[in-house]
């Protein structure tokens, strides 16, 4: 890194803001990260965190342009963790990923087109209508199709950990810090005060106010398990059926192997929910979420709740317009955020293309001259 390097903010220490710190260091930006809250804290912590090509099995992105650029994110996140997992990155595993279908995918154009084009983007696709068989899957949960591939799946409170300390070993300042106000109206203080010729946003939820925009959360909750155990059972494969289109129920089902001694249950996906004071005897939809998983896969009745943390809650970043990646030009400043429950599946993608807008941006003459 050059001591003439461009200089860089970050504002927010999500994976979103923190893998994208990590990929400006890389490419010799000099940068700082300024947050109110770090990992224990934040969402990253709650998220499924399993890879998912879009949409994802919540079913919230639809915007047709957004998931155009969301398909690119999506390989380069999968080509990333792919990489990290074979360097044995704490929290980083490749594990097989099971989707089912209640109808022959055929019937469905949109499940029909999503397979197609995921079947070449992935390692290890198969379509097999047994899997739910020789899964466990119960008979009376109506599966008749399915499809299966490797998947990066992420133990976050553990990458957390390994990401902010890849920040720090790459030069990276971290900084507790609370913007209050409009981050258009305190730029020139902020760059000023960090020492930087650019920010990039990637405050997720908090961006609502400091971009002075419309945006609510899809509240989470996942319910966390021992994997395996004196009674319960060994899975080593991630399953789900996604929501059904046109439904307004919760339908979502989600196992996820967090790590060799844990599960997460899911999902659940409550549109304008603020409260994360929810768990299994206050909130009847996180029970009936636990229960369809248990439906689902009957062997899970004998998991045992984590004594520590049964239930883990959060609230996903969202906007009707889907993700923002983009240059303001109007205020000068990068925003990355309103990612939902794609986090970590577009995680890299965007942070690389950040980098290129960050680099844009302090090459542009015009913006060299506003300072």
């Amino acid at each position: 890194m050059r001591a003439n390097s461009p200089k860089v903010l970050v504002v927010g220490a999500g994976v979103s803001g923190l893998t994208t710190a990590l990929c400006l260091a890389r490419e010799g930006f000099r940068v700082t990260v300024v947050a109110e809250k770090f990992a224990p804290e934040i969402v990253s912590v709650v998220a499924g965190a399993l890879w998912e090509w879009p949409p994802a099995v919540c079913g919230y992105h639809h915007d047709q342009i957004s998931l155009a650029r969301s398909k690119n994110w999506c390989v380069t996140s999968y080509r990333m963790f792919d990489e990290l997992a074979r360097a044995k990155v704490p929290g980083v595993a490749m594990r097989r990923s099971n989707f089912y279908f209640g109808h022959p995918v055929e019937e469905s154009p949109h499940d029909l087109h999503k397979m197609q084009e995921l079947a070449g983007k992935v390692r290890g696709f198969v379509r097999d209508r047994s899997l739910a068989e020789r899964n466990g899957v119960s008979p009376d949960y109506g599966v008749v199709d399915a499809y299966s591939h490797m998947a990066p799946m992420i133990d976050t409170d553990r990458y957390m950990v390994w990401l902010m300390r890849q920040v720090k070993i790459h030069g990276v300042r971290v900084k507790r810090y609370r913007i209050e106000g409009l981050l258009a109206d305190r730029r020139a203080e902020l760059l000023d005060r960090f020492d930087a010729e650019a920010i990039v946003c990637c405050a997720g939820l908090g961006t609502a106010q400091l971009r002075g925009i419309g945006m609510y959360p899809l509240r989470g909750a996942l319910v966390r398990v021992r994997n395996g155990g004196v009674r319960g059972p060994r899975i080593d494969e991630a399953h789900c059926v996604s929501h059904v289109e046109g439904r307004d129920e919760q339908d979502i089902v989600f196992i996820v192997p967090r790590n060799q001694r844990l599960l997460v249950l899911g999902g659940l996906a409550e549109k304008d929910e603020w409260s994360t004071d929810i768990n299994l005897e206050n909130h009847g939809p996180v029970r009936e979420m636990y229960e369809r998983c248990l439906a689902f896969m009957p062997a899970l009745r004998n998991a045992e709740l984590d004594p520590d943390e049964p239930v883990r809650v959060g609230l996903r970043p969202f906007r009707n317009e889907n993700v923002c990646l983009e240059w303001d030009d109007e205020s000068q400043i990068i925003y990355n955020f309103a990612h939902g429950g794609a986090g970590f599946s577009f995680s890299w993608g965007c942070a690389q293309e950040a980098v290129g807008l960050v680099r844009s941006a302090v090459e542009d003459r015009k913006y060299s001259h506003s300072f």
